[in-house]
């Protein structure tokens, strides 16, 4: 069969070269339709339960997503009358941002007071150029003192402050809108630095998160790939000596990735910071086909045979077991599809369609490629055949002892796959590179934190948050959280009524409480909406029909675990204490929809793993023709990972969400190297009739050096997209490297003697 192709590829060679070229410009000309979509929420579907819960108090109150402006002044306070004129200033400029519904600062903070029976709101001061020294001092101590503004919009001890934009962009077209906000943003923080030369600002928030996704994926496909393609070259050029091969080489692996981001475009598919990175992998995985056809064809020519004679003979050998780890690739690819992160599920459909590309390229247009360019490869003995040689002796001869060795150290390494623990912080899937990450640690350290706890909770009626009880539980609930470790600001709509209480009698520091009765509480919140400026309301903090209230904590950076366990506390203080009048009240935010992905999505990979491996499994056994090499491919189809989040746990210790995806990932890639190798060693005992030593010498001999060189190539791949700034990306290269590193050790210390140890003439002389 695979002359028949060779021959077909020789013959029609010009138009297979034509037809290419068409297909890539008509194909890849979808790629002006691919654009990003910068909107976190992407990386949940839609029946992704925290998501709902989110999505839920997002529609009944105002939405949180925000822009969060941290002023530093170098004097190191914020109650001077240059700083507070920067505030009021970037206060009045912030509202000019790009769907910004509300702005909250120092300067518009509406200020209550009483005076007789009448209630003053207004801002909290205006003209700072103008305040006395006495006003700087009062201003600082009402500040201070506030719980409103205290750890969320001032610190503690008065050297920062910041600057709250909620916007609510369309949706329409998240690519342009959220860069838009941050563009004008960052212009304002140009004037302002301009303008007052001795502040420093910084911005972080969500819209800022969003916008950082697709400026890191931006960075890495400006960088890692064509860093990627100079490893190609570079490898490809060293190893294989052949200028022609690697010309080729680079060629398909240019047409397979433009036609798959092509065919993307045109499918309407959004670029994520997952989904981003398919071109540097199908980059690599596409040289693996290259190289197997390559090194046998190169192999022939040194051995005499023509051209035309080195591409029969290298498709004859290499057609089958490369159409086989393409499909397995690809259905290994495939099994994202079955994980609980869409962006995840893009890369799989994309990497697996570009193998399957890749695939027929390799043995379609390279062939076609190479017959057309002149080659000239000198017959004489390759180096590599004689190390492969001598190597496959060496493990023939100890194969009892690479068993005895393999197989504890195997077990070793597994036994630590426990100590991983399952732990993500958004923040953290940017490195320190990233201005958002720096920026966002910078404020959680000086000011406030990004991640929060919401909760919406229902009074049980309409008008109902005025209830003292209800009230007074909220209020209890609110210095629970306060007392726990690591909260930094609750807000909640208590402090506001306490302060209200307070201002309708004279101020009374004694009166500073929750109103203990129903028809007061109403009246203040009533009094108090009536005179709030437009754009300060507290639709915010009050549903509708004020019958549930929004209550919001802001907390450090905490890991998976030390989330999810203050949810589960504050969770049951909620049904000891009977808030739970709705039914079951859960907290939500961004950070603990992230909290759970890692989990959800290990479990459902687990599934997509198992179902990708019997499938395989199948396949390999239906190719081979043998039920034992099936059920042998097994082992080192799955040791290779197993050993590498053994090795994780220890070196490591946490899975987050890229290493939840490497196991079903790498099984598609890892098994390349078992289908060459036993595809080898079959042919061996069915068409020549060799023992099972004999079998696996001639397997290192034709595979042993393009599976070393595949290896190489793939590593070196996946090493580059480790360093990603994005820790997604990073984390899942450098994690698929270790698996891949791990399959060639299986594959050539554990395979051969597990294969002629179960072989029926094991007992052969060496």
């Amino acid at each position: 069969m695979g002359e028949r192709v060779a021959r077909w590829a020789i013959r029609w060679r010009y138009l297979i070269v034509g037809l290419t070229l068409v297909a890539a410009f008509v194909a890849g000309s979808g790629v002006r339709y691919l654009h990003f979509d910068t909107d976190y929420r992407i990386w949940f579907s839609d029946d992704n339960p925290q998501l709902q819960a989110f999505e839920t108090i997002q529609n009944t109150y105002t939405k949180y997503d925000n822009l969060l402006f941290v002023l530093s002044p170098a004097s190191g306070d914020v109650f001077t009358r240059s700083t507070l004129e920067a505030v009021e200033w970037l206060t009045e400029q912030a509202w000019q941002i790009p769907y910004s519904i509300r702005v909250d600062s120092l300067s518009n903070f509406q200020h209550t007071r009483g005076e007789g029976d009448d209630l003053i709101v207004q801002d909290m001061y205006s003209n700072a150029k103008s305040l006395t020294d006495l006003e700087l001092d009062s201003l600082r101590e009402i500040a201070l003192s506030e719980p409103l503004l205290r750890n969320r919009l001032v610190s503690g001890r008065g050297h920062v402050t910041g600057i709250n934009v909620t916007v609510q962009p369309p949706g329409v077209r998240t690519d342009l809108e959220v860069p838009e906000i941050a563009d004008f943003a960052r212009s304002l923080k140009s004037a302002l630095i301009e303008r007052f030369p001795d502040i420093d600002l910084r911005m972080t928030g969500i819209v800022m998160m969003n916008n950082a996704f697709p400026e890191a994926s931006q960075h890495d496909i400006q960088t890692l790939i064509p860093i990627m393609f100079a490893v190609v070259v570079l490898v490809l050029g060293f190893l294989t000596r052949s200028l022609i091969g690697t010309v080729g080489t680079v060629l398909l692996i240019a047409f397979t990735v433009v036609i798959t981001m092509g065919l993307a475009g045109w499918a309407g598919i959004k670029l994520t910071g997952a989904s981003a990175i398919a071109p540097t992998i199908i980059l690599t995985l596409a040289v693996a086909d290259c190289v197997h056809i390559l090194v046998n064809f190169i192999h022939a020519m040194r051995n005499g045979a023509d051209k035309y004679s080195a591409l029969g003979e290298s498709l004859r050998l290499n057609l089958q077991p490369v159409f086989l780890t393409s499909i397995t690739t690809a259905i290994g690819f495939l099994s994202m599809n079955l994980g609980d992160v869409p962006p995840f599920r893009d890369m799989g459909n994309l990497v697996a369609l570009g193998v399957m590309l890749a695939f027929v390229l390799s043995v379609l247009f390279l062939p076609a490629f190479v017959a057309i360019m002149p080659v000239n490869i000198k017959q004489r003995p390759t180096h590599g055949d004689r190390a492969m040689r001598i190597f496959a002796n060496w493990v023939i001869r100890r194969r009892r002892m690479l068993l005895w060795v393999m197989g504890p150290c195997i077990l070793l390494l597994i036994a630590f796959i426990p100590r991983n623990e399952f732990n993500d912080e958004f923040v953290k899937y940017f490195d320190e590179t990233i201005q958002f990450r720096l920026d966002t640690d910078y404020t959680t350290e000086n000011l406030t934190g990004i991640y929060t706890i919401q909760y919406s909770l229902y009074a049980g009626e309409s008008g109902g948050i005025s209830n003292p009880e209800f009230l007074a539980t909220i209020e209890r609930f609110a210095q629970w959280f306060r007392q726990q470790p690591r909260v930094i600001h609750v807000n909640t709509i208590t402090d506001t009524l306490k302060r209200l209480n307070k201002n309708l009698h004279e101020d009374a520091d004694e009166w500073y409480r929750v109103p203990q009765q129903r028809d007061l509480a109403a009246q203040y919140l009533l009094l108090y909406e009536m005179s709030l400026p437009y754009g300060l309301d507290l639709n915010d903090q009050i549903n509708i029909d004020k019958s549930a209230t929004r209550f919001i904590v802001t907390t450090e950076s905490l890991s998976t675990k030390d989330t999810l366990e203050m949810v589960e506390r504050a969770r049951e203080w909620i049904r000891v204490n009977g808030l739970n009048r709705s039914g079951d009240v859960k907290g939500s935010s961004p950070n603990i929809m992230f909290a759970h992905i890692t989990g959800r999505n290990i479990k459902s990979m687990l599934v997509g793993t198992t179902t990708a491996l019997v499938l395989i499994s199948l396949i390999l056994i239906v190719a081979l023709r043998s039920l034992k090499l099936g059920l042998i491919s097994m082992v080192p189809n799955l040791v290779p990972a197993a050993l590498a989040f053994g090795l994780w746990g220890i070196v490591v210790g946490q899975i987050g969400l890229a290493i939840s995806v490497v196991s079903a990932m790498s099984l598609g890639i890892i098994v390349d190297d078992t289908v060459h190798f036993l595809t080898k060693y079959e042919r061996a005992r069915r068409e020549q009739g060799m023992d099972a030593q004999d079998a696996v010498r001639y397997a290192f001999s034709t595979v042993g050096m393009a599976l070393w060189v595949t290896s190489l190539v793939l590593v070196a791949g996946f090493l580059v997209l480790s360093q990603s700034a994005f820790q997604v990306n990073s984390g899942m290269g450098l994690l698929t490297a270790i698996v891949i590193i791990f399959a060639l050790i299986a594959d050539f210390l554990f395979l051969p003697p597990l294969l002629i140890r179960l072989s029926a003439n094991r007992g052969a002389k060496c």
